[in-house]
């Protein structure tokens, strides 16, 4: 499953709408002969790249994959068919599939004969890379990462305005190769006009990476003449978050990260649209400059917006920390 995992990491941010699962084929010894993950949409799925990359050895093997495989007829056939017409035995899987035109793989396999086991490394797969679309397969919104980096006294630039760099080369590169799996990257108007962010990935040679995501602005007046997002940005003229989403999820967009700025993150907080915070907390101090988030909805201590921890890891000096909302 770990391996099944790594394969669903390497194709995530291209599969969207479609999951980016990831599929490993054991043969009848219990060797790997088959991996694959999920092809852009109207691609064949990880089962069938994985049994393609088999052949002849998945019969009477083990297939491990990362979600339930389909049992829908859509763009490709349904992958709990395939499996069954290779000769798969046995199918272990990580989580359910919660889309209900999807799900219904593990009645399928087991009506053939199949034995079915699931809820392997659930969590890993969870948190990792099918956090976002199972997220959007349950809610119908995109799953929506608050990005930002701080001083250790909260602050994202200096009273002068000046913000580069807060965090250290170790976390912008951690960051340009996060952006090279996301769908969209979400900013404010403010952000372009004091950053004129181009809001793209690159290697660390300063080159554009193979996916880059669609870069998004939210408001309402005109990009700045010249701007680097000038004519190469969706602009939603609105400040309202769930139009946002709205008009992301009508163009299949999964997994989005808001990058700015405190404006922005405040609108969402307080319409509950933040699903994950990614904290780069640099081990310096500013005293005074504008703080991450601005007017989240918390009036008072008992109002306030209470997370829960998945990961705290060092980023080169700096500290990185995955949390979500407690619900």
């Amino acid at each position: 499953m770990t391996l099944a995992i790594a394969e669903s990491e390497r194709v995530r941010g291209t599969t969207s709408p479609n999951p980016p699962v990831g599929c490993v084929i054991l043969d009848e010894g219990g060797d790997a002969v088959g991996f694959g993950g999920t092809q852009p949409v109207g691609g064949p799925h990880a089962e069938v790249m994985a049994l393609r990359a088999a052949g002849s050895k998945a019969r009477g093997g083990t297939a491990v994959v990362t979600l339930e495989p389909c049992a829908h007829h859509g763009r490709t056939p349904p992958c709990a068919e395939t499996l069954i017409e290779a000769g798969i035995k046995h199918v272990i899987h990580a989580t359910s599939d919660p889309n209900p035109k999807a799900a219904g793989g593990v009645e399928v396999l087991r009506a053939a004969g199949v034995t079915v086991e699931s809820g392997l490394m659930e969590q890993e797969v969870s948190r990792g890379p099918l956090r976002a679309w199972l997220h959007y397969a349950r809610t119908g919104r995109p799953h929506v990462t608050w990005k930002y980096a701080a001083s250790l006294d909260g602050r994202i630039a200096a009273r002068d305005g000046t913000s580069q760099w807060i965090s250290s080369e170790t976390s912008r590169k951690e960051v340009h190769g996060l952006r090279a799996k996301l769908d969209a990257i979400v900013v404010g108007m403010n952000t372009v006009r004091l950053d004129d962010p181009a809001l793209t990935a690159r290697d660390a040679g300063g080159m554009p990476l193979p996916h880059q995501p669609l870069p998004v602005v939210v408001g309402t007046s005109d990009l700045p003449e010249g701007a680097k997002l000038q004519h190469t940005a969706l602009h939603l003229r609105t400040h309202e978050p769930d139009a946002v989403l709205a008009a992301l999820a009508e163009r299949g967009v999964v997994d989005v990260v808001l990058e700015g700025g405190p404006t922005l993150a405040g609108a969402f907080w307080r319409a509950g649209r933040i699903d994950r915070v990614l904290a780069y907390i640099a081990p310096t101090l500013l005293g005074d400059g504008p703080a991450a988030v601005l007017d989240a909805g918390v009036s008072t201590i008992t109002d306030a917006v209470r997370l829960t921890v998945e990961d705290v890891t060092m980023s080169g000096p700096d500290l990185r920390i995955s949390a979500v909302p407690r619900t």
